[in-house]
């Protein structure tokens, strides 16, 4: 137990969560950049880590690629 009475394996296993969270995030946003052939992105995406903040922001606000309800205009 530490000074707050909470034992040291409950932080391991948010720390773990927190890892797969970031992960994930991670993922979808690196090959979403890849696959808009954003490379400034990509390389800001594989190099800054924020567990997530800036994969989910780069998602859903600064993405250019094709979002839900948007046609392709040829």
């Amino acid at each position: 137990m530490n000074s707050w009475g909470v034992p040291f394996a409950s932080f391991g296993f948010f720390f773990f969560l927190l890892i797969v969270w970031s992960i994930v995030w991670k993922g979808l946003a690196l090959w979403a950049a890849a696959h808009d052939e954003s490379k400034p992105w990509f390389i800001a995406l594989l190099i800054i880590n924020t567990a997530g903040i800036l994969e989910i922001l780069y998602l859903y606000i600064f993405r250019k690629g094709l979002r839900k309800g948007e046609k392709e205009v040829k």
